[in-house]
């Protein structure tokens, strides 16, 4: 699962996927497109590792992409290839500039917000327009087009022209058959809101559902901290979790996931599914072999194991049960496959 994270120049985009990922990169790189994997903060699978002292504990992991533009590409194009990229993702972070900065402007974060959406539209518009013309075509040709992508494109292209993003319309940015358009504005996107290292207030243009605040220059200056140093720092200022923590976890419901767990003396590990899989699927996350196999699921969910305090008093209690093959997995739920191959 991959975030591709955009915005305008001198919004803070790097400086953002350093914090994320807790890497530097020298100068020549930095015109350079990076991807980095960022592990998945999850108390539970810290608590659940307590209990058992496993050999491993691993966690949930995302994909962030920082995508720099083509270097060899003519300057009308540049930007076009970093859309080519954001298209390969699955969700966008937005980064909106909300600091003055040395030597520039004073921000316009709600100009800035719409510049980039209204640029996601128009690129959405011109795809959208070509395969309408080409269904027209075919039509004319005596060809029948699929009724359903006809009429979902239909809706897509009064909505871009209304220049609205097609993440508001959820029958269309959920449609399997328009997965192949990777259509931008109907990628799930969170906004960040890049303040001054001083400025901690949420700010009013940014919807509290839709964004966060952070702070990009203070978080990136923690992600280079040791981890005793970064802990003292946060607790110096009263802070619970750093942002790019509420980042991280942010772009995991962005995305629309959810963890299972698996425990025992050799791992502890969190299973990365989307919400609304069901067991038998779930299974073929650990390996093909156990979905293939699949008896039943033995399941306890996490917060019944934290009331009984072991996994024997859960079962005591009868609160480990056993579930079939279309039971849908809930986001902490600690499952034991029974499987025959």
């Amino acid at each position: 699962m991959k975030l591709g994270i955009i915005g305008r120049p001198q919004a803070g985009k790097k400086t953002i996927f350093e914090a994320l990922t807790k890497t530097q990169v020298d100068a020549a790189q930095r015109k350079e497109t990076r991807i980095g994997m960022v592990q998945v903060p999850d108390e539970r699978v810290n608590i659940l590792s307590g209990m058992y002292n496993p050999k491993k504990t691993i966690f949930a992991r995302v994909e962030y992409l920082l995508p720099a533009p083509a270097e060899h590409a003519k300057e009308s194009a540049k930007e076009q290839s970093i859309w080519t990229q954001a298209r390969d993702c699955d969700a966008l972070i937005h980064v909106v500039r909300n600091f003055k900065g040395y030597g520039a402007e004073s921000p316009t974060p709600e100009n800035d917000l719409k510049a980039i959406d209204d640029e996601l539209i128009f690129s959405d518009l011109v795809v959208a327009e070509k395969r309408l013309e080409r269904l027209e075509l075919d039509q004319k040709r005596g060809k029948k087009p699929n009724p359903e992508e006809l009429s979902l494109l239909k809706k897509c292209h009064p909505q871009l022209n209304q220049d609205k993003p097609l993440r508001e319309l959820a029958e269309v940015a959920s449609a399997p058959v328009l997965r192949g358009f990777a259509f931008l504005s109907a990628k799930p996107m969170l906004i960040l809101a890049n303040n001054e290292e001083e400025d901690d207030q949420h700010p009013q243009w940014l919807p509290a559902e839709q964004g966060l605040m952070v702070r990009g220059k203070l978080e990136q200056e923690l992600s280079l901290m040791e981890v005793e140093e970064a802990q003292a720092f946060l607790e110096d200022f009263g802070i619970t979790t750093s942002a790019m923590d509420r980042v991280i976890a942010r772009s995991y419901e962005l995305l629309g996931l959810i963890s299972f767990f698996t425990v025992g003396e050799d791992e502890v590990r969190a299973w990365t599914i989307r919400r609304g899989t069901v067991a038998q699927e779930a299974a073929g996350e650990i390996h093909s072999d156990i979905q293939k196999g699949f008896i039943r699921a033995e399941v306890l969910a996490y917060n019944d194991l934290m009331a009984a305090g072991t996994y024997a008093e859960a079962r005591k209690q009868g609160t480990v049960r056993l579930e079939g093959k279309t039971y849908e997995v809930n986001d902490g739920d600690i499952i034991n496959f029974r499987f025959n191959v």
